[in-house]
């Protein structure tokens, strides 16, 4: 996998200011892994002045910064990394069977057959709950992360769980983030049961990306989602805390 290309932006002197991973957020253009490069300067006061309407991801510093200014905050959260080589996972993670009445699958069907056990999964009070309707849900979130169009490929490692009716109860969804593999979701139907099929299905994406020769894998976790104990449970280690914002348009 390639290594992303940064943008760098520069003051009027022809200075370094920021240096960002170009993306898509929310409709808005985004700047990812944002990172300052001249203490010097306001940052803050830079990024408003640059890149008015944009969505930023920085460290939580920043970030408030941006939020005194009158930026909106979409996510906390705090980014995670298994090195595969290092620590590569443990032999009986490989081809496991699930519990009895399931199958594990490709990652390889319509998002309509993922909608409901993916849509339940994240409920109202959940951290990670997307607010608009059903329809907005399957085709500005899940349709648009199957279709590769929100984050990257979905990879081969990524994996289903069906039940005795072929229904979808819970899914790994591991993609090409711009060459990192990336776990966009991790999901299951809480009212189907099968209470641990996330984590699961999780090591068997793990143990299929290191068998394919993967390096590492990553993922990122919204502040106050228990899931984050998994993670680190599995061998996730964190790496970094972000604040992602909206910056406010130019008035």
């Amino acid at each position: 996998m390639a290594e992303p290309d940064r943008v760098v932006r520069y003051d009027g002197d022809g200075t370094p200011v920021l240096r960002y991973l170009p993306g898509e957020r929310e409709g808005r253009p985004w700047a990812d892994l944002l990172e300052v490069l001249d203490d010097s300067v306001d940052a803050a006061a830079y990024i408003r002045a640059e890149l008015p309407g944009w969505v930023v991801s920085g460290s939580p510093e920043l970030g408030q910064h941006l939020v005194t200014a009158g930026a909106t905050v979409l996510r906390h959260a705090h980014t995670f990394r298994r090195d595969l080589r290092a620590d590569p996972p443990p032999a009986d993670w490989a081809g496991a069977p699930l519990r009895e009445g399931l199958r594990a699958v490709p990652c390889d069907r319509a998002a309509e057959e993922l909608f409901e056990a993916w849509r339940a999964a994240f409920g109202p009070g959940h951290v990670d709950h997307f607010p608009g309707d059903d329809a907005r849900a399957l085709s500005e979130r899940l349709g648009l992360l199957l279709a590769g169009k929100a984050i990257g490929p979905v990879l081969p490692s990524s994996l289903l769980a069906v039940d005795a009716e072929d229904r979808v109860v819970a899914g790994v969804v591991l993609t090409d983030r711009d060459g990192l593999p990336w776990v966009a979701d991790v999901f299951r139907h809480p009212r189907r049961g099968y209470r641990g099929l996330g984590a699961d299905l999780l090591r068997g994406t793990v143990a299929d990306a290191a068998a394919r020769g993967l390096a590492d894998v990553h993922l990122v976790v919204s502040e106050g989602n228990p899931a984050r104990r998994l993670y680190e449970s599995l061998g996730f280690l964190r790496q970094d805390t972000s604040l992602t914002v909206i910056v406010p348009d130019a008035s």
